[in-house]
């Protein structure tokens, strides 16, 4: 079933138009040619439906544009939390993994074949699901779970791991990070505690630059999952703990924010070839509590408890866009992969797809019951997911014909 969406104003025009085209007038091929205009913006919106039974599509009236994101499915679990999640994303955007308890849903995401959408396609398949287990590692959860290649994810988690050195064999929470074989099931190489020796700030997965990063006494340490060699950066300046910190893909920029003691919400910028301080994206009236860079370093984001989105030059540092329409904090904001598009997670339970260019708002998707946290773009741009503690609700893009 088609459901046409039509504004008030737009059909009253139409109908004059149409009056205008039955009776005669001067001009009526004119005003046949603006008929037949008209009517080939009118969209015709299929009603979304999901063969995973997580979720039905609500019917959403087109932005101006091409395409219009169309819900797929709601999920029970989580991705990343407190990072970016679009390292949960495949590669090639045909599957996406769902952290829920100790294991891992792989959702597979249906490809449109040209001329059709998602949802005349396939319906979604029910996920697989892989179960790590790993020898002296109980109580196991998972934090979140990125591709490094098509068959292996990279997983962050906290379990009870017991003490080999000692004989009664005592258990104590850590956060460990070990890599995964999706076909097989099987645990690629060990695990790995991390921040083991104490006073790391929680660790983070930079999925761009395929590091893990934490953060103590004025240095960061990333350590590459692939290579397994850690690479230490020491910040002399910096004296007080950023609760939050991002790396440019480029590897070019440090971003800082949240710093104890600092006065200023304003995110701080490190540059790492020179390990010094640089400027600042000024600007922000609440804590920040997300940011993140453009897939080729050059625009920045920042989601703030003040209710808006900010778009920042880099380098330059200048505030090129401020986008506000939420209804309290904006937990995160994230850059599409053509850089041309923003989608921001909020406290009121919406997630917001925006122009970077014009700072338009282009759409709001209101499926979520829940304060969403995160969200990301997959690779490719088809998909979106964002997340709650609970659940991941994922869309579609879709042509307006």
């Amino acid at each position: 079933m088609l459901h046409h969406s039509i504004t008030p104003a737009f059909d009253t025009e139409l109908r004059k138009l149409y009056d205008s085209c039955v009776r005669p007038r001067r001009e009526p091929r004119n005003q046949r040619r603006r008929l037949v205009c008209l009517l080939s913006m009118i969209s015709l919106v299929p009603a979304c439906s999901c063969g995973l039974a997580l979720g039905q599509g609500k019917k959403v009236a087109p932005p101006p544009g091409r395409y219009v994101w169309q819900s797929v499915a709601r999920i029970g679990g989580h991705l990343a939390l407190a990072y970016s999640p679009d390292g949960a994303f495949s590669a090639d955007s045909s599957l996406l993994a769902v952290a829920e308890g100790n294991r891992v849903a792989l959702i597979s995401l249906p490809k449109p074949q040209p001329g059709a959408t998602v949802q005349a396609n396939a319906a979604m398949q029910p996920p697989a699901i892989v179960h790590p287990k790993i020898p002296g590692v109980n109580q196991l959860q998972i934090q979140s779970a990125s591709f490094l290649s098509p068959g292996r994810l990279f997983v962050l988690a906290s379990a009870l791991v017991r003490n080999k050195k000692k004989r009664r064999s005592a258990a104590g929470t850590m956060e460990i990070a070990f890599q995964w074989n999706t076909a097989d099931d099987t645990l690629f190489g060990k695990a790995d505690s991390v921040g083991a020796s104490g006073g790391f700030s929680p660790p983070r997965y930079f999925s761009q630059i395929k590091d893990l990063g934490l953060y103590k006494n004025s240095s960061f340490e990333l350590w590459s999952p692939v290579a397994g060699s850690p690479e230490f950066i020491l910040i002399p300046e910096l004296t007080h703990i950023p609760q939050f910190f991002t790396f440019s893909p480029d590897g070019r920029w440090l971003l800082l924010a949240q710093v104890q003691t600092n006065a200023s919400p304003d995110p701080i910028v490190v540059s790492l070839r020179d390990r010094t301080i640089v400027g600042g994206l000024e600007g922000h009236h609440g804590t920040v509590l997300g940011v993140t860079f453009s897939r080729d370093s050059t625009y920045i984001t920042t989601a703030c408890e003040d209710g808006a989105v900010r778009i920042f030059s880099a380098p330059g540092w200048t505030l090129l866009q401020t986008l506000a329409g939420n209804q309290g904090p904006v937990h995160w904001a994230e850059f599409s992969p053509d850089g041309n598009s923003v989608v921001s997670a909020g406290q009121d339970k919406t997630a917001r797809i925006w122009s970077v260019r014009t700072g338009r708002l282009i759409q709001t998707l209101q499926e979520s019951n829940e304060p969403l946290l995160t969200a990301a773009f997959s690779p490719n741009g088809q998909y979106l997911a964002a997340t709650s503690a609970n659940h991941v609700y994922l869309w579609t893009r879709e042509p307006v014909n």
